[in-house]
């Protein structure tokens, strides 16, 4: 989905400088305990929504001011003012330093799940439970369920996901005898054969995304990351750290993975002539190849991704919520726009038709929406493959509170690691060493394993 795509590309350049003063700006808010305490019921909200009044909504998402036409028709007596305030860190910002100023929030806000904790820190998202929107688990799958609950409340109902799964060009895999890869030791094997017979070849683009490299370590079942309250371990070391290393390290120290930079015009460019071979990203990825790799049209297929022992397991990768901040002054009729955005079927069939990959359970198995074969695709039903990914993605993950921080020097230390093709521990000890570091300097209680 072309939004995620503009997220992820900005995610990695964002500055050190603007992270930091994220975190201090979220720990102030912490302590000076900013944000009303709110306090409501399921009747509250439907009075609300029947009462009427205004709103603001900060999003970047295509969709967003269809939704807001949609249901405002809805419930005309609501009147939501939308704002696009910037993508990514450039939001993130701007709402934090509201919420240190106490004044100048939204009533409701767009955050990707990675960048949730660091809000729910600061105790500046409404707890949605008040209002018995916890009853809608079983709407959506685990993933992004889970990436809304953090310490025990709910500050947020899901819009998209992204359960990873490998998009590859049946066209090269054809060309050079290659079997789709069921393990990821198979992976590798077609990496090596792949190469071996045309040098301009590659079986996959990596230099390096902190996104990535936390997507696969969830996959492989690490769980490095620990937080309660402002108490946080991380261990980048662990098994599932270690496993994925174990795999990935073969490819970066056999100089098995193209240096194209992603998103970038020459990447597009690889995609379409096949010098890449597949992708193992989120599934928003089908509408990116259609509208910005047409010369591939045809030729590319969706696949599980590979599996360490035979045993289907996936993870997230991109995907975000919406929030209601405690600076709302009618956060019962946030709460209640909200719930419409995320969970009415009007609402999330706007969402679909502007590619968004949904994470509500219903829409991921409509018959529709599972019998779409689009032409890009040879005619596969692709959605069959990337809903059963979401079926498969394994609970339990958490971001650190600083994860937009984290993200911002992965770059520097992790990264060196892709530059030199050396193995990817010491990159990631490297990592775990500057975060840690940089976790007590703000003010929490960081360990290091």
């Amino acid at each position: 989905m072309k939004r995620i795509l503009r997220s992820r590309n900005l995610r990695r350049v964002a500055t050190a400088v603007v992270a930091t003063a994220v975190i201090g700006a979220s720990l102030a808010a912490c302590s000076s305990g900013s944000g009303s305490s709110g306090g409501g019921s399921a009747s509250d909200v439907d009075a609300a929504l029947k009462q009427g009044g205004t709103i603001t909504y900060w999003s970047w998402t295509p969709s967003a001011q269809a939704q807001v036409a949609a249901f405002e028709k809805a419930y005309p007596k609501v009147k939501v003012k939308l704002v696009n305030a910037g993508t990514n860190t450039t939001e993130y910002t701007k709402l934090q330093n509201a919420i240190k100023a106490g004044s100048g929030a939204p009533d409701v806000a767009q955050v990707e799940y990675y960048a949730i904790p660091q809000f729910a820190l600061s105790d500046s998202l409404v707890d949605l439970k008040q209002y018995g929107f916890d009853s809608l688990k079983s709407d959506y799958t685990p993933g992004p369920w889970g990436s809304v609950n953090v310490g025990g409340k709910l500050v947020g109902l899901p819009q998209d996901s992204g359960p990873m799964a490998m998009f590859y060009n049946k066209t090269v895999f054809d060309k050079y005898g290659l079997t789709v890869p069921k393990s990821w030791d198979e992976y590798v094997a077609d990496a090596q054969k792949l190469h071996a017979a045309d040098p301009n070849a590659y079986i996959t683009s990596d230099s390096g995304d902190s996104g990535f490299t936390t997507s696969m370590i969830w996959q492989a079942g690490g769980r490095p990351f620990q937080v309660n309250g402002t108490t946080v371990s991380i261990n980048l070391q662990d098994d599932g750290s270690k496993k994925w290393t174990g795999t990935w390290d073969k490819l970066v120290q056999g100089k098995l993975l193209s240096t194209v930079p992603g998103w970038s015009d020459d990447w597009f460019k690889a995609l379409g002539n096949g010098s890449i071979a597949t992708l193992v990203t989120g599934a928003w990825m089908p509408g990116v190849l259609e509208s910005s790799v047409k010369d591939g049209s045809g030729q590319w297929r969706v696949a599980p991704i590979p599996t360490y022992d035979g045993t289907p397991t996936n993870a997230e990768n991109g995907g975000g919520a919406q929030v209601v901040l405690k600076q709302s002054k009618n956060q019962a009729l946030a709460a209640g726009f909200l719930k419409w955005l995320n969970n009415d079927p009007a609402s999330i069939k706007v969402f679909l038709q502007s590619g968004g990959f949904p994470s509500t359970t219903k829409d991921l198995n409509s018959s529709d929406f599972l019998a779409q074969a689009p032409e890009y695709f040879g005619g596969q039903k692709i959605n069959e493959v990337l809903v059963d990914g979401a079926k498969n993605v394994s609970t339990g993950w958490q971001y650190l509170p600083f994860q937009v921080y984290a993200n911002s020097i992965y770059g520097d230390t992790v990264g060196q690691s892709y530059t030199s093709n050396s193995s990817l521990n010491p990159g990631l000890q490297a990592w775990q060493k500057a975060l840690v570091s940089y976790g007590n300097q703000q003010g929490f209680t960081v360990t290091g394993k």
